[in-house]
């Protein structure tokens, strides 16, 4: 088991004794593998050139946790958890990023005249002295899981400065006016400075989990931030005159128009990067102080969730299962952008049989591309929309189609139409929540029979923010926070049992790591449908309401906060969006 950090701390005030080790006879010396393992290992090993240790745990023969604790017995060393270690940023940078990956190693705790530090091989001699010569201090060891110790590394050398100095050097070197002549010709010269930073920016942004970077001309400079986990984060701030350079070096990337500066734009290109392909989705805004430049990540070949592995309840998964099981209809899945819904139409996609039946996807753009299925990308330049490629689909003999979003009536008529000719639509809304989602589409001017007689289900859908498993601590619940427990849980849930991260080096300070979807649906039933067909909205709440009690997307992320997965605070800010 993983000692506290106070005890780590005060474990490795005595320095371990420097001698040559050799770490297979420490592990044969413990009981922790037989001689002959040993053997098989080492002889393997040559023909790999990895690590011992590494080659022992791939094998099965050791776990990391006994790899480590085996080492730190050996040394009269801690071993430390870094999962709850109170790390700070300033610290870790003591030691650069390369040496600190290249070596395995991370600076736990600054003492003044000693530097703790963790090891993944505390045995490794040469590793020991670089660091020395590196930090110039007296080093105390500590051993680290090395599982535990690459994410911290991703988290605190994040790229900050090399951005921040990147802006700089294209600050000068483009000077007081931007030559954008010369910056088209670059476009090939991958030393430019422009190209460099745009390379970090996208590189920080993919090493954090970013689902979208913003480039913002302002008054005082250019703020460069990135969404992570639904939440805007300041990266840096530079010169706002480097801002023309960079949205007419990703104009280029894009195929846009550079000359065009007062119309927004948008446009989309893929990059290469740490071997994965990232489709980049650009979308240009004229500002005052300059172009607004906005990119949406989006990763080829990510895995696609099943439908049971996105957090819908039980309850809703069943009834949601046995409509899309239907061979007719609209199901529409709705939220702002970023919540989700497009994962939860491919994971619908996925309940279905892609060989017995034909899959007509209708995309902009295409975010996943699935074998069996016919993908359409929409290409406005083209006047390849959305609803002459669905005028199109039926003559295709397709049993179900996926319309990416309905974004205008004609869309919507169209969809609808196949809805009712025997085919099965899904299809994502802009809309707050599930119940104002069919008068959304008579405000869009679609005839109301339609949707009485097409819409089979509605989902709405938010993500919301896990507490950090690593900080998450009891939370006493504020005053405002006990007032809506109440309101949305009754008298006795104020005073339940509730958790809140306290922020640490895991989640960044925030008390969060990753999102999760919380969701409503509304079933269209008789008595709704009808209700859709008359003038009177009251009366359609009224019912819809009547039928979501209790399972409306705040009664959801109630349940989530009495469970421990997420904090009030969080919870009360997405019912407020929602």
């Amino acid at each position: 088991m993983l000692v506290d950090p106070k005890e780590a701390a005060a474990a490795a005030q005595a320095p371990a004794q420097r001698q040559r080790i050799r770490l297979g006879d420490v592990l044969v010396q413990q009981n922790l593998v037989s001689a002959e393992q040993l053997d098989r290992a080492l002889q393997q090993q040559r023909g790999t050139g990895k690590k011992l240790g590494r080659m022992l745990i791939d094998a099965g023969l050791i776990t990391e946790e006994a790899l480590a604790h085996g080492l730190a017995r050996q040394l009269r060393v801690p071993v430390v958890n870094l999962k709850s270690f109170p790390l700070k940023s300033e610290t870790v940078r003591l030691l650069p990023e390369s040496p600190a990956r290249r070596h395995r190693a991370v600076v736990l705790e600054d003492k003044g005249d000693q530097l703790l530090v963790g090891f993944v091989d505390p045995l490794d001699l040469f590793a020991y002295d670089e660091l020395t010569r590196l930090l110039k201090r007296q080093l105390r060891i500590a051993v680290v899981p090395e599982s535990q110790l690459l994410p911290v590394l991703d988290r605190h050398y994040r790229r900050t400065e090399e951005i921040t100095g990147l802006a700089k050097a294209l600050e000068e070197d483009i000077g007081d006016a931007v030559d954008f002549g010369a910056l088209q010709a670059s476009v090939g010269q991958e030393g430019a400075p422009v190209v460099r930073l745009l390379q970090s920016v996208f590189e920080d942004a993919l090493q954090v989990g970013a689902s979208d970077v913003h480039l913002e001309p302002q008054e005082g400079g250019l703020v460069i931030r990135s969404r992570i986990d639904g939440i805007l984060q300041t990266q840096t701030t530079a010169d706002k005159r480097i801002a023309a350079a960079l949205s007419q070096r990703l104009k280029l990337m894009a195929a846009l128009d550079i000359s065009e500066k007062r119309l927004p734009q948008d446009g989309r290109f893929t990059l290469r990067l740490r071997e994965r392909n990232i489709d980049v989705r650009l979308s240009t805004l004229p500002s005052q102080y300059g172009e607004s430049v906005v990119m949406r990540l989006l990763g080829q070949g990510d895995a696609m969730r099943r439908l049971d592995e996105i957090g819908m309840p039980a309850d809703m998964l069943q009834r949601f299962r046995e409509i899309l099981g239907r061979h007719s209809g609209l199901v529409l899945v709705t939220g702002p952008t970023g919540s989700g819904k497009t994962t939860t139409l491919y994971a619908a996609l996925g309940e279905m049989d892609a060989e017995t039946q034909k899959i007509i996807t209708v995309e902009d753009p295409i975010e996943y591309r699935l074998p069996g299925l016919t993908q359409v990308q929409v290409n406005d330049k083209i006047a390849l929309d959305f609803a002459r490629v669905l005028r199109a689909t039926p003559r295709q003999d397709p049993d179900v189609i996926l319309v990416g979003e309905i974004r205008d009536a004609e869309t919507a008529e169209i969809g609808l139409r196949a809805a009712v000719t025997g085919h099965m639509v899904l299809s994502s809304l802009h809309t707050r929540d599930a119940v104002g989602t069919p008068f959304r589409l008579l405000d869009m001017g679609v005839p109301a029979f339609m949707v009485a007689s097409s819409l089979q289900a509605v989902i709405a859908q938010r993500l919301l923010r896990r507490n950090c498993e690593n900080c998450a601590e009891p939370h006493t619940a504020t005053p405002q926070e006990a007032g809506w427990l109440s309101a949305i849980g009754g008298e006795g849930t104020a005073g339940e049992r509730t958790l809140r991260g306290r922020g640490c080096s895991s989640c960044n300070g925030t008390g969060y790591t990753g999102r999760l979807g919380v969701y409503e649906m509304l079933e269209m039933d008789t008595g709704l449908a009808q209700a859709a067909t008359h003038t009177d909205p009251a009366h359609f709440t009224r019912l819809a309401r009547e039928k979501m009690a209790g399972k409306t997307m705040a009664h959801r992320a109630l349940n989530l906060v009495l469970f421990g997965t997420t904090s009030v605070a969080e919870a009360m800010r997405l019912a407020s969006e929602s």
